[in-house]
């Protein structure tokens, strides 16, 4: 059968051999059958609570897009990394008033500020299996046929869902199309900031700590949502309420030690350990060294076009922060994947893999398809490096431009047959990001980056070049500089009332705008609507193609003893191991919590480690009260685990052996940055605030006893 039940991959696996305890992005469902190896590893609650999502803890751990968060009180209030919120942050700051330099803390409600129109909550209720009816009418068909049989089939059934009204619901492909899943959340559109550190606390160390341990980084923000009056989500208003959550976390005032069991709930982003040998190779060969060039000359750009302007610093502060961290995040995953040799190692097992599946009885039919999706991935290497660089080449008020001219379009048609993220349910997202841009953007910063992506498009092979986007930007630099200064000279969307009025207006007044960026955008959007059919294509091809190769990957490690997870896809998953030491390299071992006392030494008054005064005060009078710890006598800071987590893990929940909040994750170690491709439980381990350091934060150094209160926790 082609596609067996989850339930069954993870009996085989667990028959097969025991998972590590360190790995393993598990979904919630899967739990209960890990109730032996969780208990084994020190968990002392009920495994199957663990699969019940509208129940404690499950239901407390949500989404806030790109990130997790989790409730810590009965009143909405929700706590995430600094990171996370730093694009909230910025919204609310100016030149004069610089919340992500001086911090801020909301004295009570009232004082709460919108996190932006864009922001949101979202709290998975519902996690169903639905692979025979996504799959139902892709049976027989091929490519471009096949991709519209299954988007047709999952706009259906999020339609269905969405009619339980203050819902979005989606379809998470698990196993690269082996098995799809309907997800149910409530949105939560009313978000507002709370409490947030100085940079010199959320953010110490910067990019120079960023993947390092030790780490002594106060990466933590308070969010709050808020619902009408009625108890339903809805836009933010002064009127509005907090929202009760049907369920909270509980701090932790116990202590942490080393071997204590941990457990992380969150949102990862993606990860690729499934992925074919030419993929690794394609990624460690060409992707992440073109990121690492591409993503480095960016901020190089925005830095140049921003100095000395401190407001357009503000402005670009949290897209440069993003970029750095995607830099340094790809210089660190290519680093470990060439460590760990993992071309020739990913080759070898696929190779072992193929040989496997040679012997297996029903092995034509899938080695047909596997070599089938093989070509298609070969061909698609054809225009990398354009199709690398297309995002680039539509930034904030272009990309606005683009949006609103598509968004028209697909107004025309019946909401079913409209593009996916051009539905009626996507306007109000859309209205929002066309909100938040008016403190994200600035005319001549935005030139530069096109400047900079144009000439990387210039160098381009003839063949890989655009005829659209030639004629939209000119033949070569010089000519599109000039392109440029006359566009944004003359555009009136940099005014967020007459972007708004656009996507208010009818679509025929729409497409026919006379605006210099809206007629770039009409000029581009052939081009950008035919490379979007060719993508299709392909995506359909190795969307009907993968579950071959996937079917003998789990039948092969099934045959090793070897643990069988889903690639991380921005669904909720579990991971659980326990706090630990490291010793990545000869004579180096690394202690698993770190202290205040690592602030002071890393201290040089200067940013990044421009620790604030009020910090090192509170450090220098020792009162830690009741965040102490017991055996090192001072105040812990950061700790590390051996959880399985990566991108969009940041801010999840860790938890202790009851399920009660002991940390939120934030980052990885240099060395496990390559773990979205290969994990290697010898390096892997994440890195967590101490909950006791943010406590201690509250009672002490940039004092909210108020949430303190909220969360019952003491006053010092």
């Amino acid at each position: 059968m082609r596609h067996r039940t989850l339930s069954v991959v993870v009996a085989l696996v667990l028959t097969g051999g025991a998972a590590h305890a360190d790995e393993g992005m598990w979904m919630p469902s899967q739990l209960p059958q890990l109730a032996k190896q969780l208990k084994a590893a020190g968990f002392k609650g009920n495994p199957a609570d663990l699969a019940d999502l509208i129940r404690h803890p499950m239901s407390a751990v949500v989404s806030i897009g790109g990130c997790t968060a989790s409730f810590v009180s009965p009143q909405g209030l929700a706590v995430t990394n600094h990171h996370c919120a730093l694009g909230a942050i910025q919204l609310n700051s100016t030149a004069e008033r610089n919340l992500i330099q001086d911090g801020f803390i909301a004295a009570s409600m009232a004082d709460e500020p919108s996190a932006g129109p864009a922001a949101r909550i979202w709290v998975t209720v519902g996690f169903d299996p639905i692979t025979d009816r996504i799959l139902a009418d892709a049976t027989g068909k091929t490519g471009r046929a096949y991709y519209e049989a299954v988007e047709t089939a999952q706009k259906a059934a999020v339609a269905t869902c969405e009619q339980d009204a203050g819902h979005r619901c989606s379809v998470a492909s698990m196993y690269y199309g082996r098995e799809y899943y309907l997800i149910k959340q409530l949105e939560l559109k009313d978000v507002r900031l709370v409490y947030a550190p100085p940079r010199s606390i959320g953010n110490y160390g910067d990019d120079i700590d960023n993947f390092m341990w030790p780490r002594h980084t106060g990466d933590f923000t308070f969010y709050r949502a808020y619902v009408g009056k009625d108890g339903k989500p809805a836009a933010y208003s002064k009127d509005n309420v907090p929202y009760a959550p049907p369920a909270h976390l509980t701090v932790s005032t116990a202590p942490v030690k080393a071997g204590d069991f941990a457990m992380v709930a969150g949102y990862p982003g993606t990860t690729f350990r499934h992925r074919t040998a030419s993929e690794f190779a394609n990624q460690i060969d060409w992707l992440l060294p073109a990121r690492i060039d591409v993503v480095g000359g960016m901020i190089k750009t925005i830095e140049a076009a921003t100095v000395g302007d401190k407001a357009k610093e503000v402005l670009y502060a949290s897209t440069v922060a993003g970029n750095k961290n995607t830099l340094k995040r790809a210089q660190g995953e290519l680093d470990g994947l060439r460590r760990s040799d993992a071309v020739r190692v990913r080759a070898a097992d696929e190779a072992a893999m193929l040989a496997w599946l040679a012997k297996q009885p029903d092995a034509a039919a899938r080695q047909a398809d596997i070599r089938a999706m093989q070509a298609q991935l070969d061909a698609g290497q054809a225009t990398r490096e354009r199709d690398f660089l297309l995002p680039f080449l539509r930034p904030g008020l272009l990309g606005s431009a683009i949006t609103l001219r598509r968004l028209a379009m697909e107004r025309g048609k019946p909401d079913a047959q409209r593009e996916s993220g051009f539905q009626q349910r996507d306007e109000v997202l859309i209205e929002g990001g066309l909100k938040q841009l008016q403190r994200r953007y600035d005319p001549e910063v935005e030139k530069a980056t096109l400047r900079y992506a144009l000439k990387r498009y210039y160098a381009l092979p003839a063949s890989q070049r655009i005829v659209e986007f030639d004629a939209a930007f000119g033949a070569n630099e010089s000519m599109a500089s000039a392109r440029l200064d006359s566009l944004y000279a003359q555009t009136k969307l940099g005014v967020e009332a007459d972007r708004l009025a656009l996507i208010k207006a009818s679509p025929d007044a729409v497409l026919a705008s006379a605006d210099p960026l809206m007629q770039l955008a009409a000029t581009l959007q052939p081009a950008l609507l035919r490379l979007e059919e060719e993508g299709k294509q392909r995506s359909g091809e190795l969307m009907r193609l993968r579950p071959a190769y996937m079917q003998a990957l789990i039948g092969y490690r099934e045959s090793q003893g070897r643990a069988v997870y889903p690639d991380a896809n921005s669904t909720l998953r579990v991971s659980y191991g326990k706090v630990s030491p490291l010793s990545p390299r000869d004579g180096m071992d690394y202690r698993p919590l770190t202290t205040v006392a690592g602030i002071v030494e890393k201290n040089t008054g200067v940013e990044p480690f421009d620790a604030p005064k009020p910090l090192l005060d509170a450090i220098a009078a020792g009162d830690f009260g009741t965040t102490i710890d017991p055996t090192l006598k001072t105040q812990t800071v950061d700790f590390m685990t051996n959880l399985d987590t990566t991108g969009g893990n940041s801010g999840s929940p860790v938890l202790d052996a009851n399920g009660k909040l002991i940390g939120l994750n934030f980052d990885s170690n240099w060395e496990a940055v390559s773990a979205s491709w290969m994990f290697d439980p010898r390096y892997k381990r994440a890195i967590h605030v101490d909950m006791r350091y943010l406590r201690w934060l509250l009672a002490k150094v940039y004092p909210a006893p108020h949430l303190l209160s909220e969360m019952n926790l003491p006053a010092e």
